[in-house]
């Protein structure tokens, strides 16, 4: 057994809740505000005890859209899960490495997600995303503190000198002989260019502002980008209304160019449908409608993402063959494992969105099987603030493939920054449109200790 795995562990779980600034507005529904759901873990190790601990925002619009079913009361139900799941890593006892114990876990999930949906009495199951979503804080308080008890960054610990054997005890036989450690990066990526949110109620232009937020921050796209030095700008849609899509991608392209005409068009855009398309027609004559009227912004794009529903496998099958021969399709809401995953590529998709939200382990797993495959990569957060964004981060500079980083609670909530900025200022207050990942490769996963513990334990 490697020194460096986890004896024993003790996991606690703590919320705190932020309004946004201003509202956001995606896949229909518009968010006002987010609970932060954070987990600590006083752990020790052959290397010796550490203290570590995972955050998280709870996007429960995202991760349970059903509307039958209120935003409150889904948070509250994924909390009791998370809080359930907590009882479960801490009476398990398990030993090993983090990723070893999050794999033996994983199974007994959504046991006990089935457990809360019966006696509640739900209309429907817990989703996956949910349950998902309900684990991260607890997957990134034991990578933290398994790799602070080494004095050493966690993805140091992926070698086969801490995680012994290959990938097929966690993904099946096609991955004998293949090795964790030699497709992620142990140093991260020096510095990555950041992706700045444009949502559907965002202002571009001064014309757009109804009224002021008057906090002192940006109020308009415009603002923004010169502000934070912008280049890479991910666009929310709506998916069934194709002149707004179009005229949206035109209008935030010209916004662009104006204010920093200097880019030319080396502007970096992904479009976000979040799943509101019918079907893959429905993207192509939006991609043939931008041809027609700007051409200059569609040389711009990237990617998409998921442009139509999460269950993939439900009829009629809807592929996206003929968009990814034009440009990378990646899959984000439907991908929860590597059956997911393999779904997702026979129907078309040509890459995958990896989140801190669906848990550390996966995370990791799925990027390795991304980048053996040569997939196309990104990392998207959740409007992650704090931890979280710095946790979404790391994970970004140490997968190999990854361009960008996607960052947009610094623009809804940046409340929750705030203890955070002594520290990591230059990760929430950007400048020259990046941020400097490479500060990530300290111990654990890089963000090192809650100044709120430091709060506690003055008082």
């Amino acid at each position: 057994m490697p020194q460096s795995d986890l004896k024993s562990f003790a996991l606690s779980m703590r919320t705190e809740r932020y309004d946004y600034r201003t509202p956001m507005k995606f896949g229909g529904r518009v968010v006002k505000d987010v609970t932060v759901a954070s987990v600590d873990c006083q752990a020790e190790s052959g290397k010796g005890p550490a203290r570590g601990f995972g955050s998280m925002t709870m996007g429960v619009a995202w991760a349970w859209p059903d509307p039958r079913l209120g935003d409150d009361d889904k948070l509250e139900i994924i909390l009791e899960l998370m809080e359930r799941l907590v009882d479960l890593f801490n009476g398990s006892a398990p030993c090993g490495h983090p990723l070893e114990i999050c794999h033996q876990l994983a199974a007994e999930r959504s046991a006990i997600a089935d457990q809360i949906y019966m006696e509640r009495g739900l209309g429907e199951t817990i989703p996956e995303l949910a349950i998902l979503l309900a684990s991260s804080p607890i997957e990134a308080a034991l990578f933290d503190a398994h790799g602070k008890a080494a004095g050493r960054s966690s993805y140091e610990l992926l070698s086969e000198d801490h995680l012994p054997g290959d990938l097929s005890r966690f993904l099946g036989d096609d991955f004998a002989g293949v090795r964790l450690g030699d497709l992620i990066r142990t140093t991260p990526t020096a510095e990555m260019p950041v992706y700045h949110l444009v949502g559907a109620l965002d202002p571009l232009t001064g014309s757009d502002v109804d009224q002021p937020v008057g906090d002192g921050l940006p109020e308009t796209l415009g603002d923004w980008i010169t502000r934070n030095g912008l280049s890479h700008l991910k666009i929310k849609l709506a998916g069934d209304d194709l002149r707004w899509d179009i005229d949206r991608v035109d209008r935030v392209f010209g916004v662009a160019g104006q204010t920093r005409p200097e880019l030319g068009g080396d502007w970096s855009f992904s479009l976000d449908f979040n799943e509101r398309c019918e079907d893959e027609d429905y993207v192509l004559r939006m991609l043939e409608g931008l041809a027609e009227r700007s051409p200059e912004s569609l040389a711009c794009i990237g990617y998409i993402e998921q442009p139509t529903r999460r269950d993939l496998e439900r009829p009629p099958i809807v592929t996206m063959h003929r968009v990814a021969e034009r440009m990378p399709v990646v899959i984000d809401e439907s991908l929860v494992d590597l059956r997911s995953l393999r779904t997702a590529i026979s129907q078309g998709y040509s890459g995958i969105a990896l989140k801190a939200c669906k848990g550390h382990s996966e995370a990791l797993l799925l990027g390795a099987v991304a980048v053996r495959e040569r997939l196309y990569l990104c990392v998207q957060d959740l409007t992650c603030v704090g931890a979280s964004l710095l946790h979404s981060a790391s994970l970004a500079a140490h997968i190999p493939g990854v361009a960008a980083v996607e960052s947009n609670g610094r623009q809804y909530c940046p409340q929750g920054n705030e203890r955070w900025m002594d520290d990591f200022g230059d990760f929430f207050e950007i400048r020259g449109g990046r941020i400097p990942t490479g500060r990530l490769g300290g111990a654990g996963l890089g963000y090192g200790d809650d100044p709120a513990w430091q709060a506690v334990a003055e008082t």
